[in-house]
């Protein structure tokens, strides 16, 4: 049985694999809102999960100069998506999947 593919309102292309998580976007109905963003993968081990990092400048007003701060996001990764670490992703924000995930992957860019 086919599963039925869902317009998830942004577009990306649809991932070619099915699946029949309940927190994919295209597969499983899990709804879409807030912020969009991209960033490489630095760390896929977890079962699901993948790890983004980027990083930001915070403002030190005392010295009057910036410093570089690190941010880290978890993201889940359905089964119908192939992420490896290296990998430039972008993801969506949704509903608490977890304590730490709120993002699901929409798309893969190599």
């Amino acid at each position: 049985m086919k599963a039925k593919e869902i317009n998830i309102g942004i577009k990306v292309p649809t991932p070619t694999k099915e699946c029949t998580d309940v927190h994919c976007p295209f597969h499983g109905g899990y709804k879409l809102r807030g912020r969009i963003m991209e960033g490489p993968v630095v760390r896929d081990v977890t079962q699901k999960t993948a790890t983004i990092e980027f990083t930001r400048l915070f403002a030190l007003p005392k010295f009057e100069r910036h410093e570089k701060r690190i941010s880290r996001i978890k993201v889940h990764v359905p089964p119908c998506m192939q992420v490896e670490k290296g990998n430039l992703i972008r993801f969506a924000e949704g509903r608490k999947i977890s304590k730490t995930k709120s993002f699901v992957v929409i798309e893969v860019k190599k």
